[in-house]
This record gives structure tokens, sequence and C-alpha cells, in this order.
């Protein structure tokens, strides 16, 4: 779409709506006023407003689903979504092994369940237990798969999630295993943000919106209760209650044999909280530690991961590590702890996973994963290395049944390497049970690690997936990807819609672990918070920098893509280094960063960004895109896209960027799925559509080779 045309649009629609007839005012810091002749358009389900939504999808439909190869690019990542050779994975309750799975038969999905000895088999035989797009047929709805959580041990009563959509909030219905029926009259969580855990066969704790003054500013849930089979929600009682700015509340049931209690989680904000032991008699007493401090409870363990360096009993233990103390112990006083791990300045702790006996570690150094096995006896942990384990790739672990066994489940993962499933048994060779197939060549094509010195002179790393045979010319069409917030690790995986859509045709694909991310720890994350924020953005510019030096790419060549706070991400790099880049994919974004606290769970993220109705917006407003943005400035071709459904980012976000960037003249097109909650979509087919015009996007843009 050309600049002239997205001005005759832009104004188009300008006409169409009242124009600045819509503007509102905001108060900035210094007590000014500015409008914002957009903001109407953070009404999100109004008619004008899916008017315009409607409008522009059909426009950006026309532009990008017209071009040739388009029709073919979106069938063949629909074949992969709907592949039914893909990994079906699975979770144990009881004797059985259970899996959502959704393909072109089902398009809403299946709850099934098989054996082990059935999922051994290349075809096991499944029973299904709900299937989705029956019971949407039957009730006239919309219903995305949420989960489900069954009572330990006989597992056939279930609280079953469902969510209209795809949104956050949720309804949770009680589901008898033995009927295959909703029960009548059983536990209920009207659609709201939320949960509900089982305790006994008749009481559940419950954290829902209550009404007035039941949820916090966040949008999550300030009050738990203790709910009682055969009586109204209404009446349960009141267990704990936070106050409204608080980020949630939650209570939990523990039903481990031998160590069942209750405990009580608050969320002061996205980085801070609180833990309460629930006694017998309802009293609360809290877990001792910082309120920065991440820390749960296994059988006999109480285990803390400092975000910050801490000072106990005459000695610092550093932010990233991993302590243990006895629970008991640590609730009547005693300060014992065990270091399990320390964090070196290349390795930080990815996660730990509980089994019967032992905890694995998986380690990343220098963002490439290490298991370990500790094992706890005699006053001290066993350290050993964990049987058969890919020397590299990307290694995740899961317990199998950490209360009943030392099985876990591991995938091993890379770019080029499809996905493979085993069963170890802990101390013996891993039993693979499933490969992922090959969705695309990749026999031509090679993976390094390169490491950049960002703005600071911080050491960054990034991945780059490339042609064997790649010419440094300059014009190889290039796709940069990053995140880099609420210490997410981008890690190396098998991705057969990248792979299919970008790599085979012959695209260079790179992702930048730049700081925000938890690729070393709560420190590589700290690095970047609030005032930081640039830290993060200096660093993926140094990426796309270094890319552009080495002649792999060059500006016009070179897209970028991220969603979410990688959204944000695009946002800074679309507004502040413009000049990098010759295509860029905003993907359910925040970008007003003066609203974003007051738009839907928004409050939530503050720890993150700030506050941007206090002295914060001097620095906030140094990395808001809606603000930054220049109708003067010569901006690269740019395509945002969102969802209706995103009740997590609100989707004005990038309604209002697309009209500002349009108002301005820029090439912009914008689409909005109108399901699909924070994500693609809630079906292949939206997912498939929306992929297809992201890659087709980016290669009519920095062309094929």
């Amino acid at each position: 779409m050309n600049g002239l045309r997205t001005a005759r649009l832009g104004l188009a629609v300008a006409f169409a709506f009242g124009g600045m007839a819509h503007a509102e005012t905001t108060m900035q810091q210094d007590g000014s006023k500015q409008e914002d002749a957009n903001q109407w358009l953070e009404d999100i389900h109004g008619d004008k407003q899916m008017a315009w939504v409607k409008d522009h999808n059909a426009r950006t439909e026309a532009e990008l689903g017209g071009k040739p190869g388009f029709a073919k690019l979106q069938s063949d990542i629909r074949a992969i979504l709907d592949s039914d050779a893909k990994i079906p994975g699975v979770y144990k309750q009881g004797e059985w092994y259970y899996n959502f799975w959704q393909d072109k038969q089902h398009v809403r999905g299946i709850w099934r369940r098989t054996t082990l000895a059935e999922y051994r088999k290349a075809q096991p035989k499944w029973e299904t237990v709900i299937d989705l797009d029956a019971l949407n047929k039957a009730e006239g709805s919309n219903w995305v798969w949420h989960g489900a959580s069954c009572l330990r041990p006989a597992y056939t009563q279930c609280l079953v999630s469902l969510s209209p959509g795809g949104s956050d909030a949720d309804t949770t219905r009680e589901f008898d295993m033995t009927t295959r029926q909703f029960v009548k009259d059983g536990f209920v969580k009207p659609l709201a943000k939320g949960g509900i855990d089982w305790i006994d066969a008749d009481h559940v704790f419950v954290q829902t919106d209550f009404g007035d003054g039941s949820m916090t500013t966040s949008g999550y849930p300030r009050i738990a209760k203790l709910w009682t089979r055969g009586t109204p929600m209404a009446d349960a009682k009141l267990v704990y209650e936070g106050k409204p700015a608080d980020l949630s509340i939650s209570a939990s049931h523990d039903d481990t044999p031998g160590y069942e209690r209750d405990l009580i989680h608050r969320g002061i904000g996205f980085y801070s909280s609180e833990t309460f032991l629930r006694k017998a008699d309802g009293t609360l007493a809290k877990i001792d530690v910082p309120d920065s401090m991440q820390r749960y409870v296994v059988r006999d363990w109480l285990v803390l991961e400092p975000r910050t360096d801490w000072a106990l009993g005459g000695k610092t233990y550093k932010a990233g590590s991993m302590l243990v103390a006895n629970f008991n112990d640590w609730m009547a006083g005693k300060r014992e702890l065990t270091e399990l791990f320390v964090p070196t300045a290349t390795t930080s702790l990815a996660g730990a996973t509980w089994t019967k006996n032992h905890v694995v570690l998986n380690v990343l150094d220098d963002v490439k994963n290490h298991l370990q096995v500790l094992t706890p006896g005699n006053g001290e942990w066993k350290k050993s290395e964990f049987v058969g384990a890919p020397a590299i790739g990307a290694i995740g672990v899961s317990a199998v049944d950490f209360v009943e066994s030392d099985a876990v489940w591991m995938t091993a993962s890379g770019y080029l390497t499809p996905t493979t499933l085993s069963i170890a048994e802990i101390g013996k060779k891993p039993e693979v049970l499933k490969t992922m197939p090959t969705f695309f060549d990749a026999s031509k094509n090679v993976v390094e690690q390169h490491f950049v010195t960002s703005k600071d002179g911080t050491r960054v790393p990034y991945f780059i997936v490339h042609r064997k045979d790649l010419k440094l010319d300059g014009k190889n069409p290039t796709l940069l990807y990053g995140y880099g917030g609420f210490e997410v690790s981008m890690m190396p995986g098998y991705s057969g819609t990248i792979g299919k859509a970008w790599l085979e045709p012959g695209g260079v694909y790179v992702v930048a672990n730049i700081r925000g991310g938890g690729e070393y720890g709560p420190r590589w994350h700290e690095a970047a918070l609030k005032q930081n924020r640039h830290k993060a953005y200096e660093d993926f510019a140094a990426v796309a920098q270094d890319l552009i030096a080495r002649k792999i790419t060059s500006p016009k060549h070179l897209g970028t893509m991220g969603g979410s706070n990688g959204g944000l991400l695009m946002g800074n790099m679309l507004t502040q280094y413009p000049q990098l880049f010759g295509a860029i994919v905003i993907q359910v974004p925040l970008l007003d960063m003066k609203r974003y606290s007051h738009l839907l769970a928004g409050a939530s993220w503050m720890a993150e960004y700030g506050d941007p109705d206090t002295a914060d917006w001097d620095y906030i407003k140094t990395f808001s895109p809606y603000q930054l943005f220049d109708p003067a400035k010569k901006y690269p071709p740019t395509f945002i896209w969102t969802t209706t459904r995103d009740d997590r980012v609100h989707p004005g976000h990038a309604r209002k960027m697309a009209a500002k960037m349009e108002a301005a003249g820029k090439d912009v097109r914008y689409f909005e799925n109108i399901e699909g909650g924070h994500g693609a979509g809630s079906t292949s087919e939206q997912t498939a559509k929306t992929w297809a015009l992201n890659y087709g996007f980016l290669w009519d843009v920095l062309g094929k080779k």
C-alpha cells in the first residue's frame, strides 16, 4: 500500500467517523492537556469501532490476500497446524494420560485420554472425553479450551475451564468423568478472570468477580473464598481479601499425599508478593521472606529464588540462586538454607522439576540448556548429570507424576531439528516416544550463535539461521525477532510455520536475546526495567546494526517482528530506529504507554514499565511509541495486528497507532482477528490466515531472492 493511498484512506476514515469530533483529552504530567483524536477506538465492541475494524480487515485481506502465492502459503501453514503427525503432549491423572488436540476434523478441539502403553504406539487409541466442536454446536457457543483439573485420587470429578473466543476471562464447570456429563447443580464459576481449585469433593477455593469492589485495578480477583457444595457461590466463606491496588489474590490446595496444605498467594505487583499458610482454624501464617522473593513449597521443602542479592545470617545469597529450607523449620523460625544453584556470569536457572526423589535443574549457559540432577539425603544434596540429555538444542523437562515416580518428560528441539519427546527414568537412558515430523527442508540451512556489543558495552547474544551458501552481499531478506521483557527467555525451538513460510523460501531468521528477558537470570531482566527500558531497545538495534555491518542484510531487506511486550519493542524500532528496517510487523502490542495502565490488565505491568500517572512519565514517554510518532518522519512499511478478544493487552493500542499512522499518510495496514485472545487465533484456520498475512507482507516488502 503506497503512502498516497494510505493518506486518502486515513482521510476517508476520519470523515466517516467524525474525525476530531471523537477527540478526547488526557492530562499530561505538566498539567497541560493533549488531545487524542483516536481514543474513541478504545471502545472495543462499539458498532462504529467494529465497523472501522471490519473495513480495515477487508482492505488488508484484499491487499495481502490477493498476492500471488498467498493462498498456498496459508494452506501450507494450516496443514502444519492441522497435522495429525504433531506430537500430542500428555499429562498424567491417575492411570490415564490426557491430551487436548486440534486438527482439521476437530476445529475447536477434543479433550481425550489414553494409556501409557497405547501412547507408546505410533498410532495410539484415544478415548474422547469432551468434543468442543460438538459442545459448541449444542450450546450455540464459541468456547475455547482453557484446561481441566481433576480431584485426586480418583480423578473422576473435574473442573473444566472454557473461554468465549479465547479471552483470558473464562467459566469453569464441574464435569463427571464417569457419566461424561457436566454436573447439574455442580460447581460453576461464571465468566470472569480468576480461578477455582479443588480442596475435597465438597469444597473448592474460588477467586473471581463477586461484584462491586471484588476485582483489583488490574482486573483480577482480590478476594478468595471457600465454597461448599450445594450452597450459592455468593455465600462462600471469605478466606482472604487483598487491596484494590494489588495485582491478584488466589487460594490453592496442595494435595500431595502426606503434605496436604492450603496456601494463600497475594500478588502485590508483578515482581512482589506474599504467601501465607492457612491453618486448620482459618488463621494465616506468612512465609517470612522478602516480597520480591520467588517462593514455593514442595513436600518438606521451601524453595526460594531471590531476585536481588539477599543478606541473611551473615551470608549474602546471589540474585538468581535457588535455595531450599525445611518448610516446617522455617515456619518455626529457623533460618538454615542450602544453595542448590548459584549463577555465574554466563549461567542462569531456567527451571527446576521435582520428582518423587529428585529435582532436575535446567541451567542456561549462554542460552544453551544443561541438565543436572540433585538428590537430598543425610543433610546434603548429591549432584549428578542427567543421563542421556542431548548435548545441543533446547531442552525442556517436566515431571510425569512427581508424587508417584521419578520419571520425567523430556523434549529436545532446535531451529532446524524437529522436536522429540522422551520419557526418562532419572538415572536411566531416555526412551524416545514421539518425534515431530519435518515440516520444511532444513538441509540447506545452518544455525549460528553470535554476540554483539550494545551501546553501553554489554555483550548481547543472538541466534541466526541461514542458508549454508549465504552470500554476504547485504541483499538477503532477513527477519529479526525479539521480546525483551518479563524475564522471558527466547530459546531455540522448531517451528514448522517459520521454517515453511520464511526459511525454506530463502529467508534469514534471527532471534535476539536482549536485556529485559531471562537469559541470564534476574539481573538480565532488571537491567532493562522502567527507566532503563531503553537498554533493551539499544540491544535490539545493536543486533540489527551487526547484521547490516556483516552484510548479511541491509535496511532495505531487514524486517522485524514482535508481539505483546515485543509489540512495544517493535513500536520503538519503528519510532526510534526506522532507518534500520525495511518492514515492521507489530503484533498484539502495547503502544500508548500514557494510557496503558488504564486499559484492561495494564495496571498489572507497572512494575515492569512504571506508572504513567506519576513522575515516572518523564522516562516512560521516552519509550511510548504512540506519543513518539512524528507525522513528519519517514517510517518503513508497517503491518499492525491484534485481536478483538484480547482482554490482556487492549486492542485499542493497535487500533489507535494504525489510525494515527494512516492520518499522517504512512504506509501501514491493519488487521484484527475477531477471536483469538492474546494470540493469533482460536482455530487453525484463523491462525493460518494471520500468519500468512504476516509472512506475505514481509516477503512482499523485503523481496524474494
